[in-house]
């Protein structure tokens, strides 16, 4: 609604009438000093559960050894989290990654084990297969128009099928030394070990990677507030912002320490970093993520806006499939063989992660690093309850409840921010 003042018309935020930007220079409306529950919420529930469990196991949770274990074991759920967020942002499902992994474990082993293909065409060919996978339950989904929900649950059939057809329902390995490494093995210490004091040694090349990720991630968030400034949008206050990314560079720091303390860094954790960092690019700063998004916050008015909806759907679960197959390379190669039950659960676990994170269950909202959040909890859940001795019924209980309590407090910040817009 339109106010004047002075003789000069202005939208009620300021800016001028007519739909125009406002001056980069103009003055911000202000700051907030509140927490955002919807935003934070889930990282302040990550670190709750920490604390609980670092309490449980006598600081066991926390040692250097069973951080990296956290990782490396964890680490192909992490990828299936990537792949998962994206389709759930543009409102359909994926219930056959499980399968797809198993599919795609089977063909690299016999490609690598059997065929005795070089261990790099190995791994490309079982990408392309992914890809392929992908294609297949995108063109019925996006093209065809039948729901995902229906065309991935008859995938988790049919690839769990062609799986046992691939491995004559026998497991096949060992894999190459590359790939094992890949997928268990560390880096190796560059500029040797450095004093930490009662800490111990410490590793300092792992060191320095810490605190670029550190310097990188407080330079980007830096760069975005200003950014928000320059365009009058409520931001943090200083003090708020400087004490997020104060928290930030503490547990990122601390992981990277005890990380150094043990092996150095898992190579799929530095895997993992790419793949986050690159995803989140696409989705915050591509088109072609800004489509995701507009697909599922309204899919009706994506088409009418001129995205092609069936493309970019069809291009997810591609996407889907790709990672997939990374994921399965990944969890044949820690296991040291492709194995007929591989990836059972696998999607459950992502689609968990997702929804944990963030992700709404009407689409349209969520993030990956919100997703790789979700995905550490119930790694740490895991780990936390195995480490006390908890049954895996109490297990699969508390995880369960947690799933449950992600999504109600989705939908109840929902609810509360349209009562207080209303």
């Amino acid at each position: 609604m339109a106010e004047t003042t002075s003789g000069k018309v202005t939208t009620r935020e300021g800016a001028p009438a007519g739909g125009g930007l406002p001056s980069p220079r103009a003055k911000a409306p202000g700051t907030r000093l509140s927490v955002n529950l919807r935003q934070s919420g889930i990282y302040v529930a990550f670190a709750l559960i920490i604390v609980l469990f670092s309490v449980l196991t006598g600081g066991e949770l926390l040692s250097p050894q069973n951080i990296s274990n956290i990782m490396v074991q964890n680490s192909y759920v992490l990828i299936l989290s990537i792949g998962m967020i994206l389709i759930i942002i543009a409102g359909h499902i994926d219930l056959s990654v499980g399968s797809v992994v198993a599919l795609c474990g089977a063909i690299a082993a016999v490609l690598m084990v059997e065929m005795d293909t070089p261990w790099p065409l190995a791994l490309l060919v079982t990408l392309v297969a992914g890809a392929l996978i992908g294609a297949w339950q995108g063109y019925w989904i996006a093209y065809f128009g039948i729901p995902a929900f229906i065309v991935t649950l008859a995938g988790m059939l049919v690839f769990r099928a062609l799986t046992l057809t691939v491995l004559g329902n026998q497991g096949i390995g060992p894999f190459p030394d590359e790939v094992r490494t890949l997928s268990n093995g560390f880096l190796p210490g560059y500029l040797g070990n450095i004093g930490l004091g009662p800490l111990g040694g410490a590793d300092l090349f792992t060191l320095l990677l810490g605190l670029a990720a550190v310097a990188g991630t407080v330079g980007t968030q830096w760069r975005a507030r200003q950014g928000r400034i320059g365009y009058r949008q409520q931001v943090d206050a200083l003090p708020l912002f400087a004490l997020k990314m104060a928290a930030v560079a503490v547990v990122v720091m601390t992981v990277v320490v005890q990380l150094a303390r043990f092996k150095n860094l898992p190579w799929v954790l530095l895997l993992l970093a790419l793949l986050v960092l690159g995803y989140t690019l696409l989705t915050n700063r591509a088109v072609f993520g800004r489509h995701i998004y507009a697909i599922g916050g309204n899919v009706h008015a994506a088409s009418l806006s001129g995205i092609n909806v069936k493309s970019v759907t069809f291009w997810i679960f591609v996407n889907m499939g790709v990672l997939s197959a990374l994921a399965g390379i990944i969890f044949a190669g820690r296991l040291n063989q492709a194995g007929p039950t591989a990836g059972n659960g696998f999607e459950l676990d992502a689609i968990a992660a997702a929804f944990i994170g963030g992700a709404a269950v009407q689409g349209g909202v969520g993030k990956v690093v919100g997703a790789i959040t979700g995905g550490l909890i119930m790694a740490v859940i895991n780990n936390g309850m195995s480490l006390i001795g908890a049954p895996s019924e109490r297990v699969m209980l508390f995880k369960g409840l947690v799933l449950l309590a992600a999504v109600a407090f989705d939908i109840w910040a929902k609810r509360r921010a349209g009562a207080s817009a209303g």
